[in-house]
């Protein structure tokens, strides 16, 4: 019975495109520089501002065999203006993973993972200071069952940032628990620092390494924690702008067939006010 998950997750995304949205203000100040706004929009994961980043993680010497794992998330992520004070900030995660070689699956082949939906709840008045909470669920939707696990999970998230100057600094946090389902409990947290320098002409530094804890796993193989940064520039086709970026990371601490290396390749299409 996983049609009706789908079938949720497809009214959660529809919600949005036909909820009123007339009022909200723009992300875009007159007088400021559009291109250095735009980017501090796109490092902001809660920015009331429809965005659909598609985001390649690859991690390298992965498993036994040593094999080369990537997964494709198809992240959209949009706003809703609650009231003159408050957002819902909805953001989704479909991954599409291409695994590893394993036991009964001799053929890496493009599956889906599970879908995560989040929603948070952000004021509007920020003046420099983000911040949003909400909750996060996720769906069994995976279309192989070695991918990921058959329960329903649900939790907390929640996400802080600071703008100054050049700087978007802060982190986002979640912790998911399984509710329902026949396979093994869930219980996992994934915390994601967020640290941008943005220089002239839209190009910025970034690190945003993607730290999880797997509570149900043994105590030497919980923990995944990289660490690197890299490089993005905002840029434009025609009229449409992108943010685009690319991060390497040196794994500190991995399970023991976790990767040793990752590197993330992100192409984030901005629909600003």
């Amino acid at each position: 019975m996983k049609q009706w998950p789908i079938v949720l997750l497809a009214v959660f995304l529809a919600v949005p495109v036909f909820a009123e949205n007339e009022d909200g203000d723009g992300i875009i100040e007159e007088g400021e520089d559009e291109t250095a706004e735009l980017a501090k929009a796109a490092q902001n994961p809660i920015a009331d501002m429809i965005s659909l980043p598609f985001q390649w993680n690859i991690n390298f010497d992965t498993g036994p065999g040593n094999h080369t794992a990537s997964a494709l998330n198809v992240q959209p992520v949009y706003p809703i203006n609650l009231s003159d004070d408050w957002n819902l900030i909805t953001r989704t995660i479909i991954p599409i993973v291409n695994q590893q070689p394993v036991a009964g699956y001799n053929r890496q082949e493009w599956e889906l993972g599970n879908t995560q939906v989040s929603g948070f709840f952000s004021p509007r008045d920020s003046d420099g200071f983000i911040w949003g909470f909400g909750p996060i669920f996720e769906f069994p939707t995976h279309t192989k069952d070695v991918l990921a696990s058959d329960n329903y999970s649900a939790g907390p998230t929640f996400v802080a940032l600071k703008m100054e100057g050049p700087w978007v600094v802060g982190g986002l946090w979640n912790q998911l628990w399984s509710f329902s389902g026949d396979d093994s409990e869930v219980s996992k947290m994934l915390i994601q620092p967020i640290i941008n320098y943005n220089m002239d002409d839209g190009w910025y530094l970034v690190s945003s390494p993607i730290i999880t804890a797997d509570w149900k796993a043994d105590s030497s193989d919980q923990w995944t924690i990289p660490l690197g940064g890299g490089l993005g520039k905002i840029i434009r086709i025609g009229k449409l702008p992108l943010n685009v970026s690319t991060q390497a990371f040196y794994h500190v601490e991995s399970p023991e067939h976790g990767a040793e290396w990752s590197a993330r390749f992100q192409l984030q299409f901005l629909f600003p006010k």
